[in-house]
């Protein structure tokens, strides 16, 4: 999806993965990523962010909370991330980010509130009254006040599969005063999810029902004398829709893909925030006039319809690259390896770099996370390797 896209606007990134997978200092099955892009990205977000008056939180899963990247976007500009769950609260936290948020989109298990407590962030979301209490007491224990979240939702809102839950958005007003009634917490704001989405028709992002949900939900809150609010809006998330967010209310946006330039919206208009990010891996072998290449990464995230698979192949680098067509395992195989078509050429030789162009989500896959510098200034170099999970990775020993 976004390999066109790479060739266009960053083709020095793609020059400078081929070369360094070659020269041995990239694994096959890594994600790389382009830090200088990608504090580019982040130092626009925050620009944009700053002229609408909205807080940016990053979101890192996609990347698999590398320290290279979470350096990147702090040094940048941003320095709260939003942690999807606890282990991405402990690696942000590790990385030297502090935790703007965390319980949305995962809430926080029981076991770990006291966990969650002591690395104390700055906005905690809630779907219950259970969980508001298990966080209110971690917070107690730990000797202060947690601002809660309350996720809402109303009849209309758009929750992808497995994301449902939260409270009754027309009875906002009472949950906030339970959680202000709480020891240890207070009401502080509303979230939902998704806010935007990518509409493929008109090529735009568009509000979600759910984004109404929570202008009328903090109309009603403030009319009960609520006024300092956070309303957090994630979803969809580039700089190209602060304005749209700001509009309707939304104080605190959380980019995740727009810090890799890897939107939907990314994929049809050149938007601010260039491409910063490849999926790179070598031919394995040969069967049946096919090559087939490691995988351990071969992800594409389900919010795109289907479409035409290809990679990039390189044989050395001062070799100019084909093209080929690619299929790759489907969701419920192990990906193994994939498979890519010569066309009627040459079978790429065992070996060959291939870079695909995903919109990535490592923290679910088995793959590297590299970091590259330097590209910008044509000395591009690695800085790190790391496993999916944000630890240095033990390669190649």
């Amino acid at each position: 999806m976004f390999l066109d896209l790479l060739h266009r606007r960053n083709p020095a990134f793609l020059d400078a993965v081929t070369a360094l997978h070659q020269q041995g200092a990239i694994p096959a099955n890594a994600y790389a990523l382009d830090l200088d892009a990608v504090a580019a990205n982040a130092a626009a977000m925050r620009a944009e962010a700053d002229r609408h008056g909205l807080t940016v939180l990053a979101m890192t899963k996609q990347v698999g909370r590398a320290p290279g990247f979470l350096a990147a976007v702090r040094d940048a500009g941003i320095d709260l991330a939003v942690a999807v769950d606890m282990d991405d609260a402990r690696r942000v936290h590790a990385g030297g980010m502090r935790v703007g948020h965390v319980g949305h989109l995962v809430q926080v298990p029981a076991a770990e509130a006291a966990a969650a407590g002591a690395l104390e962030p700055v906005h905690w979301t809630v779907f219950s009254d259970d969980k508001a209490a298990e966080a209110a007491a971690a917070a107690r224990a730990g000797g202060r006040e947690q601002a809660l979240l309350a996720r809402i939702h109303a009849p209309g809102d758009r929750f992808y599969p497995g994301h449902e839950g939260g409270f009754a958005a027309e009875s906002v007003v009472d949950v906030a005063r339970r959680l202000d009634a709480l020891d240890g917490a207070r009401f502080a704001g509303i979230t939902s999810f998704p806010a935007l989405l990518f509409d493929h028709d008109s090529r735009t992002v568009k509000p979600t029902p759910n984004l109404g949900t929570l202008a009328r939900a903090a109309e009603a809150l403030r009319a009960a004398g609520h006024d300092d609010l956070a309303i957090n809006a994630p979803g969809t998330t580039s700089s190209a829709v602060f304005a749209l967010l700001a509009e309707h209310g939304a104080t605190h946006v959380e980019p995740g893909h727009g810090l890799t330039g890897t939107t939907p919206l990314h994929a049809v208009e050149d938007l601010v925030e260039g491409p910063a990010v490849c999926y790179v891996t070598e031919v394995s072998h040969h069967h049946d006039g096919h090559a087939y290449v490691f995988g351990g990464g071969l992800y594409i995230d389900p919010v795109f319809p289907p479409y035409r698979l290809r990679a990039r192949v390189s044989e050395r680098p001062d070799a100019e690259p084909r093209l080929l067509d690619a299929t790759i395992p489907p969701p419920e195989a192990i990906d193994y390896y994939g498979q890519l078509d010569p066309g009627g050429g040459p079978l790429p030789r065992t070996g060959a770099t291939v870079i695909f162009g995903f919109r990535i989500q490592a923290f679910v896959t088995r793959a590297h996370v590299v970091g590259i510098a330097g590209v910008a200034d044509g000395a591009p170099r690695v800085t790190g390797i790391w496993s999916s999970d944000g630890r240095e990775a033990a390669w190649p020993s």
